[in-house]
């Protein structure tokens, strides 16, 4: 099975200090929808591993986040492309759980619900903590500029093995090269 992870927030939408804490405040990023095309035409089961501390923080609730993810599906199908399913953190930092990025238990999850070991999987992310996780699992980690991009690239602490893309649509052009 080709599968390849892309965190949320700065890698397929437009992220938020603030939080994206309403469907109407979620708005892809230009060429994201078309990138997830090109990986579902290629072949590959795209999946979303996303933080989203705006629950444990109380700014919104699951049925505010699915309806943010609805409609993120729904906009990622209308492009011809499909996202299989999506994977997220509702902890606040301090609850200490192993499934906030960079801790790596969402990414376990993942590969337990797909039967698949992670090693060489493509991971896209935007922030340190997606690309540690990656690289805890043995994903290939994968940095995008968009989002908080460039403000990681120059993080000491990037795993040496990461890759480096202006947005999704050059991470996905490479992935399908």
């Amino acid at each position: 099975m080709k599968l390849v992870i892309l965190d949320r927030d700065g890698v397929i939408n437009h992220d938020s200090d603030a939080f994206i804490k309403s469907p109407d405040e979620w708005r892809p990023l230009p060429g994201s929808l078309e990138a997830i095309a090109r990986l579902t035409q290629w072949g590959y089961r795209v999946v979303v591993a996303t933080n989203q501390s705006g629950i444990g923080r109380g700014l919104f609730d699951t049925d505010v986040l699915n309806a943010i993810h609805d409609k993120m599906v729904k906009a990622a199908a209308l492009a011809g492309g499909r996202i299989d399913a999506i994977f997220f953190c509702p902890h606040a930092a301090e609850a200490d759980c192993d499934c906030r990025k960079p801790r790596p238990g969402l990414l376990h999850e993942i590969a337990r619900r797909y039967h698949v070991s992670l090693d060489g999987v493509p991971a896209v992310g935007d922030s340190l903590r997606d690309l540690q996780a990656a690289a805890a699992v043995g994903a290939r980690p994968m940095l995008v500029l968009t989002g908080k991009g460039k403000k990681t690239h120059g993080d000491p602490d990037l795993p040496p093995q990461t890759q480096i893309f202006s947005d999704l649509a050059a991470a996905a052009a490479h992935i399908t090269a």
